[in-house]
């Protein structure tokens, strides 16, 4: 896939992708609770919505990725690595310092993405999962407790 013909757009009108931002988190409850707080932004390959990222600022030098999801037809065509660097790149121009993003102790393959795409461990949200969320999640089979955290310096 030719990333140059991507388009990235921020969305302005709150009509936000649902089922895109369902993919990377459980609940559309969840995904509200951090969703207005957000600058989303939809991906589109010339004829439809195929990504989504929604970026939170933390503080004056920290943007948190909230969520980041492709398209299941377009997954594993390195579409999330390009975002990813498109992320830095806002975060850069926008003069945040750090980038941090969070996933489940138990995606090992969510977290082997984002240490090939410069991030490393650094912090644990200890029983995010149970907190956060009515019913219990599964995930390769283990049920989701805690966030682990990755950051990059910008």
């Amino acid at each position: 896939m030719l990333f140059e013909k991507l388009k990235i757009k921020k969305i302005e009108n709150n009509a936000y992708p649902m089922g895109l931002l369902l993919l990377a988190d459980e609940t559309i409850e969840a995904i509200e609770r951090y969703l207005y707080d957000c600058t989303v932004y939809s991906v589109w390959n010339g004829l439809e919505e195929i990504a989504v990222f929604c970026l939170y600022r933390q503080d004056a030098k920290t943007v948190e990725i909230k969520n980041i999801a492709v398209s299941t037809a377009y997954q594993n065509k390195k579409i999330g690595s390009f975002l990813v660097q498109v992320i830095k790149n806002l975060a850069k121009e926008q003069q945040f310092e750090t980038l941090i993003v969070g996933t489940a102790d138990t995606g090992q393959a969510q977290i082997r993405f984002y240490e090939r795409n410069g991030f490393v461990l650094y912090d644990t949200r200890k029983n995010f999962f149970l907190d956060n969320y009515p019913a219990p999640i599964f995930e390769n089979g283990k049920q989701l407790v805690d966030m682990v955290l990755l950051k990059m310096e910008l």
